[in-house]
């Protein structure tokens, strides 16, 4: 799947949100993790990127609790490789949803073993992880994971900004309303 070209204006519009947000409203100024962000939200517009994790048999997992069931049935040739692209994935999967479309969580896991999960301990927990694991060498970096784990209700927050001002026409906080989250 190809991936949408930097220049590309829907880049920019998340680009720009994800700052003015998280720099302005919530403040978190730290341009590593709003990129990071917004290169997610964009990645993630590709509906086989946000449901890319699969099984050992290529089964797709649209749920936390089956990707790590996943986690503990699989083999790799690389068990680090797996667990930091495997817990990356689950703490971008956490933060989408829960940052974006909270409501949908609780439609999402009502007939589900996702019933049980926490999106929130295991998206921060996620991030800890493959900070853990990667190293400041590789990209990105083991400090953004870090970072992404200790501010990750911040982004929850961030993120919900950013719905709401890509709802209202780029302001987060619609005219006479008030912002709830």
């Amino acid at each position: 799947m190809e991936s949408i070209r930097r220049d590309h204006p829907l880049r920019r519009l998340f680009s720009g949100l994800v700052e003015n947000a998280f720099c302005t409203d919530v403040g978190v100024c730290n341009p590593a993790l709003t990129e990071y962000v917004s290169d997610l939200l964009v990645d993630f517009i590709h509906v086989e990127r946000l449901e890319a994790a699969r099984n050992a048999r290529g089964k797709r997992l649209d749920q936390m609790a089956a990707m790590l069931v996943a986690m503990s049935d699989e083999q790799p040739a690389s068990v680090a490789e797996r667990d930091r692209s495997m817990y990356r994935h689950i703490g971008d999967y956490a933060l989408f949803w829960a940052g974006l479309y909270p409501e949908q969580l609780r439609i999402r896991s009502s007939n589900a073993s996702d019933v049980l999960i926490d999106y929130v301990s295991q998206g921060k927990r996620s991030y800890a992880i493959v900070s853990d694991l990667a190293t400041e060498e590789e990209k990105p970096p083991s400090s953004l994971f870090r970072n992404l784990s200790d501010d990750f209700e911040s982004c929850l927050l961030g993120l919900g900004l950013v719905r709401r001002a890509w709802e209202h026409g780029g302001s987060a906080i619609p005219p006479g309303g008030e912002l709830i989250y």
